[in-house]
């Protein structure tokens, strides 16, 4: 049998000749641009002004005697280059408000892809849109920075960076007023940020803060910066920001803000036995009070979560658990703080070969869920923040007891000390612990961790956790080194999950293994029209039980295609081995058998540019699975005809064969979400599961009737597409106001 490190060093040479023979063409090779991140850091200084109106124009002549800011350069498509049109932002600043003014001018006005008028679309369709965007690191940490984007129609995304960015949240919303115009120049925007929605330190006599601004031009698949970016990386890369000066002493705000909602709603369930139908009234508060400049302390009283969405069904065919994202809103907010675990390389990083899908020490859907119900919580606080180089996080959340179970407290500390220029070193503990209950058994989870970011594009990231739930400890750890450049994406990573590492509050996919993980690729841009780069990749993950015994050996060869466009095309080939040493269940009915398996699969992707109005993604996979085989075919439509519409279809057929059972496992899935303004949007999500023959409907209506304060009108409901008919249906009606001091 092929060693494991001959199998590296195989693999390893089929991209080593695929970058021998791909054509590549540098931006500097295009426009003689050098390296733009070896350009100095822009500094630019505010002066005051006043009587600005926020209402899309930029026509106040307190305007014109602000300086604009002009000179953009290409992160993409031509690396260094200029930017192809003109943009004017001008900054300035009275008592109350930073004022932010933007004129997009555009040689073709009409091909402007405006967007939606939802507030914090999903990443993935806000890069489909033309933009402008604002990152401002209000503390000069070269780490941290709060994030606003917005889109021609009027559209806001904010969020908060962390980690250089490797950290996002955008569950942190701020209060912000926004005005945008669509004109025959090409478009306007003007914004207004309270200086209570930042946080920086108002005992300084000037203020210095790290900034970066941002356009991008959809149709031309164009993004350009202030402070200029390698194509790889992207606003929230603080470290290489530039600086604005000139806001002198800022007045200091009180920093608190209350927060309280009220709900009405009225259940059915048939699948009980007794009083199927109930009714139930409920309210609460969330207060946000800024302890100091830098550290935000969170507190809420009997937590809802009724305007969340339901889960997206997956298809599971594999032996191990499937991982849900957190969709609610309290727990996203901060969420990056509190990360640790399989964490990926991040934005402009290598491909590491896992994610906190894999292994996380916190993951906060264990809190207020079980099961994929909901369990009623008292409340809880958390207190995020920096206190000098370290970047702290305390949570502490109180749940009620449900169904018989005990009331249970959720307590995580996390604390990060930046080392270098954006590396850093931590640690995290969690604590589960069921309250009222003397012989209950609680949780213990503790880890060491670091992340680093050395020699520009060598990645360093490793932790060692360990587990105690009663008698019962274990540990996990992991190394991966990886590079990353302009042209090379390469890494390697061990790690090892012990059998009885369980981490109350966290995920682990796969516990009693050792684990090895390679992959050698190139990105580069070959002189190919309509092509801006490609992407050829070998990677290799071989898994063994703790004494050495195989369990798990993958290999994979890809090829991915980005077009100019934002279209995407990719192929992957990959052989497997598999061991099992107790029956696999595929479905009722059918497992699959003690024994070892050897099989290949095949996939080919394409998902169009959505800058269109109508766009499409589609897919096909096939081969062997375990004694059997798989097919699947995957697809999607999204049609956008205007601003206020979007309509997304999508479907997964897999038709499998397994220990002589043919089955099938399709998903199928219809969203529609209709703005009547950034105000008052409609949404509608309803998916079937055939599997399990059930239909999930969830309908909401959200009225913003006030900055942060919603009126929600939501109603969610279980059926059956057998005899047994609805399962579970909700109407809630839930008000919030948002109240600032």
């Amino acid at each position: 049998m092929e060693s494991w490190p001959s199998r590296i060093r195989n693999v390893a040479a089929l991209v080593l000749a695929a970058a021998a023979l791909v054509p590549v063409r540098s931006a500097a090779q295009d426009n003689g641009a050098a390296d733009p991140e070896s350009l100095p850091r822009p500094e630019w200084h505010l002066t005051p002004s006043s009587g600005i109106r926020i209402d899309g124009r930029m026509d106040e002549a307190a305007w014109k005697d602000v300086e604009p800011i002009t000179d953009f350069v290409q992160s993409e498509p031509e690396t260094g280059a200029p930017a192809s049109e003109r943009t004017e932002v001008r900054i300035t600043y009275d008592r109350n408000y930073l004022y932010v003014g933007a004129e997009m001018f555009d040689s073709d006005p009409d091909g402007l892809v405006l967007g939606g008028l939802e507030r914090d679309s999903p990443g993935i369709l806000f890069e489909e849109m033309d933009a402008f965007g604002l990152a401002l690191d209000t503390f000069l940490d070269r780490r941290s920075s709060f994030i606003f984007f917005v889109n021609p129609a009027g559209a806001v995304k904010d969020g908060q960076g962390t980690d250089d960015g490797r950290a996002r949240d955008y569950g942190w919303d701020g209060v912000v007023d926004v005005r945008t115009t669509v004109h025959d120049r090409g478009w306007t925007m003007e914004m207004a940020i309270p200086w209570r929605t930042l946080r920086f330190d108002p005992t300084l006599p000037d203020q210095r803060w790290g900034m970066n601004v941002m356009r991008r031009i959809r149709r031309k698949n164009e993004v350009s910066y202030w402070a200029p970016l390698d194509r790889r990386n992207r606003i929230f890369l603080m470290s290489k920001a530039g600086t604005v000066t000139g806001m002198g002493q800022l007045p200091a705000a009180r920093n608190l803000s209350v927060k309280p909602f009220a709900l009405a709603s009225s259940s059915r369930n048939d699948a009980l036995e007794i009083d199927p139908r109930s009714t139930h009234a409920d309210g609460g508060v969330d207060m946000k009070w800024g302890i100091t400049p830098s550290l935000t302390m969170d507190l809420t009283w009997r937590t809802d979560f009724s305007q969340v969405e339901v889960d997206q069904e997956q298809v599971n065919l594999t032996r191990f658990p499937v991982f849900f994202p957190e969709l609610r809103e309290f727990f996203l907010e901060n969420s990056g703080t509190f990360a640790f675990g399989d964490m990926d390389g991040g934005p402009g990083g290598p491909r590491l070969g896992s994610s906190l899908r894999d292994l996380t020490l916190f993951h906060s859907r264990q809190i207020g869920l079980r099961g994929g119900n909901p369990v009623p919580l008292l409340g809880g606080a958390r207190l995020t923040g920096r206190v000098g180089d370290f970047e702290l996080g305390i949570l502490d959340v109180q749940s009620k007891s449900y169904d018989g179970l005990p009331a249970e407290n959720f307590s995580v500390v996390r604390v990060r000390r930046s080392v270098f220029r954006n590396s850093d070193v931590g640690f995290i503990v969690t604590n589960r612990t069921p309250t009222g209950v003397t012989d209950g058994a609680g949780n213990l989870a503790a880890g060491v961790d670091a992340n680093l970011r050395v020699f520009g594009g060598l990645f360093v990231n490793t932790y060692l956790a360990g587990t105690r739930t009663g008698e019962e400890r274990d540990r996990a750890a992991r190394l991966s080194v990886g590079w990353r450049d302009r042209l090379w994406n390469t890494a390697a990573a061990v790690r090892r999950v012990s059998e009885n590492f369980d981490p109350g509050i966290g995920f682990v996919r796969r516990r009693a293994i050792r684990e090895s993980y390679a992959t050698v690729g190139i990105h580069p841009r070959p002189g190919i029209p309509h092509v801006l780069e490609v992407n050829p990749y070998v990677e290799t993950t071989y898994t063994t039980d703790l004494g050495g015994r195989l369990e798990s050996r993958e290999s994979q060869a890809g090829f991915g295609v980005s077009f100019d466009d934002r279209s995407s095309l990719g192929f992957t080939y990959s052989r497997r081995f598999e061991r099992l040493d107790v029956p696999f269940p595929v479905r009722p009915g059918t497992s699959i058998p003690v024994g070892d398996y050897r099989f290949g699969e095949g996939s080919a992707s394409y998902r169009s540019s959505q800058g269109h109005a109508l766009s499409f993604n589609a897919g096909v996979s096939g081969g062997g699975y375990f004694d059997g085989s798989r097919f699947t075919l995957t697809g999607g439509i999204r049609w956008q005809p205007d601003r206020h519409l979007v309509l997304d279809l999508d479907a997964n057929h897999n038709a499998v064969t397994a220990q002589g059972d043919s089955f099938s496992a399709d998903l199928y899935a219809a969203r529609v979400q209709y703005a009547v303004s950034t105000t008052l949007n409609f949404s509608g999500f309803v998916q079937y599961n055939a599997a399990t023959e059930e239909v999930v409907t969830n309908l909401r209506a959200d009225l913003i009737h006030a900055p942060l304060s919603d009126l929600f009108v939501l109603y969610t409901e279980r059926r059956s597409t057998t005899s047994i008919g609805v399962m579970e249906r909700y109407f809630t009606v839930k008000v919030t106001r948002l109240m600032i001091f």
